[in-house]
This record gives structure tokens, C-alpha cells and sequence, in this order.
């Protein structure tokens, strides 16, 4: 093989003349040494697209974008009216988290998103039905003494209960119902081994209890109490979502009496409740009943302990004794008690033995009242000659439950 890339000699070479030497080709360029191409400039970057831009737009009004992004960001915002105008209502939406900023929020916000939390996120360890209630009056409870000033603690409050036969009070503070709520959660506590707040050697009495914190001289008496209070209710929701099956029959003993766990959280959270009312009235803080459902729980246990209220206070000849004694479990003379609103139904309470069973094919009474309005007959709150709406039937027995409700309240 020959010619010029080869070393050889082509037509027309000078050196290819008669009797000359063969030529030697000089050494070939190293690929190092060749002068480098020219390098032609990087294309422009390719815009972003829309779709890609408006969802840079939350980053944007954080100001959380990198300098390319937002210089893309700002340009198309230049152009593009629908997104300009998304822009400006983030930023503004940003302005509203600095905290040094005076809001004027609706002090119902946060009870408001607390609920629909509670409502809509289940979580991953689920509440029991019987404790949900609990533990949604002692959250709406916590946000409203999470709003509440510092002087606001020490704001007087009146707690009314009816003992038998009249309503009477007693005075406290927003501390001192806190911590009667927090002694008296301690029974519950005690029960499940967590541990008395009030001591191993406190009394079972409710009222007892609540006496022997407010004259220690040891409670706080400002808001150091919330701390305490609430670790104890989260300690107690937390204790039954992780029991196991049954527990919800565990004894609870208020000292004369005796209920069922899940009957004394539905206790707690109705006590619970009252009392908020009590503070916010107190302070001057809007405050809703609980959601329909846990009204309805609240309400049908106060309506099963009614014959046993009732028969108590026949015993005691405050009631007009029993006309018409049956075998336990058979039914006997009942009224129907009729709740309406939320949270409400239909109940048919045993007038003369709390072993027989209420019946509607033996109503002798009827009683009309609404939820909220038959739970404040419960707590004291109102008297009993003024709670029914609609009162029909036998007169006696209409009266003797109104007052076995009211009975049912306590300090």
C-alpha cells in the first residue's frame, strides 16, 4: 500500500524524480497535541414550564427558592395574571405567621380546628369510642386556658351542684376548678395504676378530695396547674387505647359508689365539659357543647343511673315509694324520657325498682327536654321545677325524676 498519507510518493511530488532517494516521512502528531476545536457557546436554558412555575409559587412567598427559580418565578409572574394573583394572596398568607403581628382570631379558632382534627385524622393508636369523649372535652378544655391571661387564673368562679333537695354553690378560682378536676380524675388514675395526684392515702369521695386539695394551702394557684393537669389526661387516654379487651369493665370507686370504666371517662368528660362552661363564663370566653355524639353518650348514662338515683332518694323518703314491684328484669311503670336536639333520643327510665327494665308499653309519665338543657338539670345547674319543656302523665313521677336528675350532680 502506498501513497501520501502512507509515507509514499504521489504523482506530481518534487522529490520524484529519476535516481532519487527515497523520502522519509517526518513523525505523525500525537491526538494530544492537536489544537483543540473550536467550542461553540452553551444554548440558552429551556423556560420553565407553567405547570412547573405555579407550583414554585408556595416556595416563592417563602422566599425557600434557589436564585434561578425565583429569577424564572418573578419573570413569568410578569406575564401571567392568574398566577400573579396566587402569589400575592401566599405572600400575604406568609405575612400573617410572624407572631409579633396583634391578631384579632376568633377565640373559637383553635377549639374549631381542634375538632375537625379530631374528627377527620384517626390515629394510629385509635381512642375507644367510650374514652373519646374524654378526651375531646380535656383537649377544648386545654385551648381554652391555653387563651386565657395570667390574671384570668385568679378570676372567681361558682360551682353549683344540688344536694338532695336545694341548689347550693360553692366559690373558687379557674386554678381551683382545674385542680378539682385533677383530683378527681385521680380516682380514674388510681384505678388503671397510674398513680393518686392527691396521695395513696386520699379518700375515694369525690367532694372529700376536692376539700382536702383547696384547704392544703398547696395547690398553685395560677397556671402551673394546667401542666400537671393535662399530662394526667393525656396519661389516661394514652393508658386505655393501648389496654387490652375488657378494661373498659374495670371498677372505678367514688367512694359510696362504684362505676365501669368506660361510665367514669364518660363521667370525666361530662364534668369536664360543665366545669369549662363554668370558666368560661367565668372569664368571659365563648363556649359550645360537645359534638352530638358524645352528648348522646353523656345523656344515655345519666339516664341509666336515674332508677338507681331514684330509688336512692326513696330511701332516703325524698321520693314517693315504689307502687308496683316486679321481678328484676321484667318491665315495670316507666316514663318516657324524651331528648331533643342533639345528642338526643328516647329513654325509658323504671320508676319503681332499678332491677326492673323500662318499658314503652308501660309509660305512665312523659318528659320533654332539650340535650343540653336536660345535662344542665343533671349537673345542678338548673332546678328541677323549671327543666321540663313538655310534661305529660303521672305527676308524681315526673317530679320524682326531675329531682332524681338533679340528685345526680355533685361538688
Amino acid at each position: 500500500m502506498s501513497g501520501p498519507l502512507d509515507g509514499g510518493r504521489g504523482p506530481g511530488d518534487p522529490d520524484d524524480v529519476p535516481g532519487a532517494p527515497p523520502r522519509i516521512p517526518g513523525p505523525r502528531a500525537a491526538g494530544d497535541d492537536l489544537a483543540p476545536p473550536d467550542v461553540l457557546p452553551s444554548p440558552p436554558p429551556e423556560p420553565l414550564a407553567h405547570g412547573v412555575l405555579k407550583s414554585l409559587l408556595g416556595a416563592w412567598a417563602l422566599a425557600a427558592c434557589s436564585a434561578e427559580e425565583s429569577a424564572a418565578v418573578e419573570e413569568h409572574l410578569t406575564g401571567c395574571a392568574s398566577c400573579a394573583e396566587e402569589a400575592q394572596r401566599l405572600r400575604d398568607a406568609v405575612g400573617l405567621l410572624h407572631t409579633e403581628r396583634d391578631l384579632d382570631l376568633d377565640p373559637l379558632l383553635r377549639s374549631r380546628v381542634l375538632e375537625n382534627c379530631l374528627g377527620r385524622r384517626p390515629a394510629r393508636t385509635p381512642v375507644p369510642a367510650w374514652a373519646g369523649a374524654y378526651d375531646a372535652e380535656t383537649a377544648r378544655l386545654d385551648a381554652l386556658l391555653r387563651d386565657i391571661g395570667d390574671s384570668e387564673w385568679h378570676a372567681p368562679v361558682r360551682l353549683k351542684w344540688f344536694d338532695g333537695e336545694a341548689k347550693v354553690s360553692r366559690r373558687t378560682t379557674v386554678a381551683g376548678v382545674i385542680g378539682h378536676l385533677m383530683s378527681v380524675d385521680g380516682l380514674v388514675a388510681s384505678a388503671l395504676g397510674l398513680g393518686d395526684p392527691a396521695g395513696p392515702d386520699a379518700p375515694a369521695s369525690p367532694a372529700e378530695r376536692t376539700e382536702r386539695l383547696w384547704n392544703s394551702g398547696e395547690r398553685p394557684a395560677t397556671r402551673s396547674v394546667r401542666v400537671p393537669w393535662r399530662e394526667q389526661s393525656h396519661a389516661l387516654v394514652r393508658t386505655v387505647s393501648f389496654a387490652g379487651l375488657g378494661v373498659e369493665q374495670l371498677s372505678v370507686s367514688y367512694g359510696d359508689f362504684a362505676l365501669a370504666l368506660q361510665d367514669a371517662m364518660l363521667d370525666r368528660a361530662f364534668e369536664c365539659w360543665v366545669h369549662a362552661d363554668d370558666i368560661a363564663a367565668a372569664v368571659d370566653y365563648p363556649y359550645e357543647p360537645p359534638a352530638g355524639a358524645h352528648l348522646h353518650r353523656m345523656i344515655d348514662l345519666a339516664a341509666r343511673l336515674l332508677p338507681a338515683a331514684l330509688a336512692a332518694r326513696r330511701r332516703a323518703g325524698l321520693a314517693a315509694p315504689a307502687r308496683r314491684l316486679v321481678t328484676a328484669g321484667s318491665p315495670g311503670r316507666s316514663l318516657h324520657l324524651e331528648v331533643e336536639g342533639a345528642g338526643g333520643g328516647h329513654w325509658y327510665i323504671a320508676l319503681d325498682s332499678p332491677a326492673a327494665v323500662g318499658d314503652p308499653d308501660h309509660t305512665v309519665a312523659q318528659i320533654a327536654l332539650d340535650g343540653v338543657e336536660f345535662c344542665q338539670l343533671v349537673a345542678g345547674h338548673v332546678p328541677p321545677a323549671d327543666a321540663a319543656a313538655g310534661q305529660d302523665g303521672d305527676r308524681e313521677a315526673v317530679r320524682d325524676v326531675l329531682f332524681a336528675a338533679a340528685s345526680l350532680s355533685r361538688l
